[in-house]
């Protein structure tokens, strides 16, 4: 027994007792019957044999693709397959969030990396257009943004060459209060109705503007950053016993926070990059799997990442049909739900009880 695995969070949760690969399996086959219906499911209804078969015709190069080849390919598949990927990323950049500062209320917006995404895009939409630099426009606006901010958070989190966790909450929340004064700054500076309107509906997120070079680029980068936060899970089950604890096991939590920093900059501003502003996600779903699989991080990371993507999925299903033909914007559903789902918890204390260690 490592000194690590030693000093680990010791196995709770109501699927504690489960082995990790079963809790995985069972997750990624609700994924993907949720994507099979969800890409069937629209204006026009298609049976999940025939959204099979047409998948099956692109991947494969064998067959020849159904009537609704249009609707399926171009539309929806880059669209669920897009979600999935923005999902997974939320969950995960609130994991990380939430055991850099040491706290389970942390997400992307804690420490403003999601106002300073949405600052950059709002700034290029109210000023020079969202056609400037093509379908890439909006995501190069908003992961600038939260790049910047990432660094003006960093510097100003520093003391004395380190990091403190609490020092990077107060300049993020004020960083944060900042940048929301400038985008409504902004949008009211601009006296364009139809760039009113798509902020607005950008802020509040949404799916809608899906296509598959974007969509890819979300997946392989969003894929790559979980995979190596996966490989350091374990170093965040040290991160959370705090500077003095982790140090006396060998982690530096300084340099940890940094490239915690860093990883979750990258993945709020690919992710707001290409589905605008979406809450409640980094918030919700990393206590949700600390209450089915404990605090461990090595079992919390996937499942998060999991949950989050089956999360917008359906979110996303519902903003298409709830009021169809009119569309919501996601951020309107997770936050009916997760507002609730948040409070209750607060109500029971569950989270505060789960902890993070």
């Amino acid at each position: 027994m490592t000194l690590r695995s030693r000093f680990g969070p010791r196995r709770s949760g109501l699927l504690g007792a489960v082995p990790i690969v079963v809790v995985l399996v069972v997750l990624g086959a609700l994924l993907g019957v949720s994507a099979l219906i969800a890409v069937g499911l629209g204006p026009v209804a298609i049976p999940p044999g025939e959204v099979t078969s047409i998948v099956g015709a692109h991947v494969t190069g064998r067959g020849t693709p159904g009537a609704f080849d249009f609707i399926v390919w171009n539309l929806r598949v880059p669209r669920v397959l897009q979600g999935v990927f923005v999902g997974a990323g939320l969950a995960v950049a609130g994991l990380l969030s939430q055991a850099m500062v040491g706290n389970p209320l942390g997400e992307p917006s804690i420490i403003g990396l999601t106002s300073g995404a949405g600052a950059g895009a709002v700034l290029v939409l109210s000023t020079l257009g969202s056609g400037v630099a093509g379908l890439l426009t909006l995501p190069l606006a908003a992961f600038g943004g939260a790049v910047v901010t990432a660094v003006v958070v960093f510097g100003f989190s520093r003391t004395a060459g380190r990091i403190q966790a609490g020092r990077m909450v107060l300049t993020g929340v004020a960083v944060g209060q900042l940048l929301s004064g400038v985008i409504s700054f902004l949008v009211l500076r601009t006296h364009d109705i139809d760039a009113q309107q798509q902020i607005l509906f950008w802020l509040l997120g949404s799916l809608a503007g899906a296509q598959w070079p974007l969509a890819l680029t979300c997946a392989a980068v969003v894929a790559a950053l979980v995979l190596v936060s996966a490989v350091g899970a374990g170093r965040l089950n040290l991160l959370v016993l705090g500077s003095d604890g982790a140090a006396s096991l060998g982690l530096d939590a300084a340099r940890a926070r940094a490239v915690l920093l860093a990883i979750v900059a990258l993945l709020t501003g690919t992710v707001v990059a290409v589905s605008g502003s979406i809450g409640f996600i980094g918030l919700i779903v990393p206590n949700l799997s600390r209450l089915l699989v404990g605090a461990d991080h090595r079992r919390v990371l996937p499942v998060a990442a999991l949950l989050g993507a089956v999360l917008i999925v359906w979110a996303d299903t519902a903003a298409r049909l709830v009021l169809a033909p009119t569309e919501l914007p996601i951020g309107i559903l997770t936050a009916a739900i997760g507002v609730p789902l948040f409070l209750v918890l607060l109500r029971r204390g569950t989270a505060a009880k789960g902890g993070l260690s």
